[in-house]
């Protein structure tokens, strides 16, 4: 495995190259061989054509061990590595041993390696500014003493300023500069383009980290609001039929016309109940359907302020007398918020239905502001009740507030505000308030009534 890097932020300026894997080592070692087979062979074929043949052949042989052997450490030990092979280089050309072919390979594998693998830039820079320094001065000084040397290079004229004794430096010098910058270049190059590799690396993690949270978050918040869909549907639904059938097995006997009727609104909440389970159901499964392959009766429905009559027809129908009042001019609501306050009375008479006693009667006030809409739902039950000093308070102490809770959870999720609590007087109230920008009104819908609100309690 490859080591990781020092820093958790490639573009930190602390960051370090990763070292590389015992794979990347074995290569090391593999390109030392063949580097020292090519020495060897190219020393065996220069001396063998009567060129630097006087020294003896163990010298030889130490200097092609000495040029080629310390590349497989040359990522281990960069600095180290450049330094030995340079040392080993300006000797042997000094005194004769080798030659200058895959020496001159070698040496420039070194450092590019430095530049290309130091864990201290510093130290990188000037290594190899000193190794250049030094091979640019040796190289001044072999063409000087070889200008005051008759016997060197006899067939290039010393005569004039541009002899071609001169040209010929010059060409070295120019050669080398090439060489040399070359080696620099590639070896910062490289470490570069490992670091841009280690950014891309670690943007790649992060977005997949970021990707995996985001998905967790999706779920939850869907696993949430299903949660929520089926308290509101379920509960309401249920609590009609259970008012219902109690009703009917009182009556049964005396008053089989109005048992018959409470049985017909039984199996109309059961209808009901089975269309909007079906309709989230359908809403689930939306994703594996093709496009357009989805039945028109399976379409999502979303029930806003228009349906608030309904609702009270519903609570009255369960035993439960309900008047519902707006307030104000309608205008155009957001079909979230809109969704929002249905359930909000959806739940709150479901739960005057479950804890106000017998003889309560409900009312809903539906309020159109210059800013915003609000909706109250009160009632005149005497059921338990917790104070409103509680921490998560709930229609019934024995609750367990899911039901409350789905309705704090939709109210913020508008950015609404909602108050919970009994009154004064008796009763419960419950109350959400909306923030509109809209300020456009609606014509005034059919059979309500808009009496003075009670003040709040």
């Amino acid at each position: 495995m490859t080591p990781v890097a020092r820093s958790a932020e490639p573009l930190d300026a602390a960051w370090r190259r990763p070292r590389p894997s015992a794979r990347g080592y074995r290569r090391d070692s593999v390109l030392a061989l063949a580097m020292l087979g090519g020495t060897a062979l190219s020393v065996t074929l220069t001396r063998a054509a009567g060129v630097m043949s006087e020294s003896p052949w163990w010298q030889a042989a130490i200097w092609v061990v000495l040029m080629a052997g310390p590349l497989a450490l040359r990522r281990r030990l960069p600095e180290l590595v450049a330094l030995v092979i340079a040392l080993v280089f300006g000797v042997g050309a000094m005194f004769g041993v080798g030659d200058g072919f895959f020496a001159s390979i070698c040496l420039y594998l070194a450092i590019y390696a430095v530049g290309a693998w130091s864990q201290n830039p510093v130290l990188s820079r000037w290594v190899r500014l000193c190794i250049i320094a030094g091979m640019f001065i040796w190289l001044f000084w072999q063409l000087i003493v070889q200008a005051n040397q008759a016997t060197a290079m006899p067939d290039l004229s010393r005569d004039g300023i541009f002899s071609p004794y001169a040209a010929f430096g010059m060409l070295q010098v120019l050669i080398n500069l090439l060489y040399f910058w070359a080696a620099y270049y590639f070896g910062d190059t490289a470490w570069q383009s490992a670091q841009r590799a280690a950014v891309l690396a670690e943007r790649t993690r992060e977005l997949a980290a970021e990707r995996e949270r985001t998905a967790a978050q999706a779920v939850t918040l869907e696993r949430v609001r299903i949660a929520r869909e089926l308290h509101d549907v379920v509960a309401h639904h249920v609590s009609v039929m259970g008012v219902q059938a109690g009703a009917a097995r009182r009556i049964l006997d005396r008053d089989p016309i109005a048992a018959a009727d409470a049985l017909g609104v039984i199996e109309h909440s059961a209808r009901s109940a089975i269309d909007e389970l079906q309709t989230m159901l359908g809403t689930l499964r939306a994703d594996d359907d093709p496009a357009g392959a989805r039945p028109a009766s399976q379409s999502p429905s979303t029930h806003t302020v228009d349906h608030l009559p309904d609702l009270a027809e519903e609570s009255r129908a369960g035993g439960v007398p309900t008047a519902l009042s707006i307030i104000g001019d309608p205008r155009p609501v957001p079909g979230t918020i809109g969704q929002s306050i249905y359930r909000v009375v959806q739940e709150a008479l479901t739960n005057t239905r479950k804890h106000a006693g017998r003889g309560a009667s409900a009312e809903v006030r539906l309020r159109y502001e210059t800013d915003a809409v609000e909706v109250e739902i009160t009632d005149t039950g005497s059921g338990p009740r917790v104070t409103a000093s509680s921490a998560v308070p709930t229609h019934a102490a024995s609750g367990c507030g899911l039901g409350q809770r789905g309705m704090r959870e939709r109210v913020l999720a508008v950015n609404g505000q909602l108050h919970l609590g009994a009154r004064p007087r008796g009763g419960y109230i419950v109350r959400a308030r909306f923030p509109l920008l809209s300020t456009q009104p609606l014509p005034q819908p059919l059979g309500a009534t808009a009496p003075e609100p009670e003040p709040a309690a």
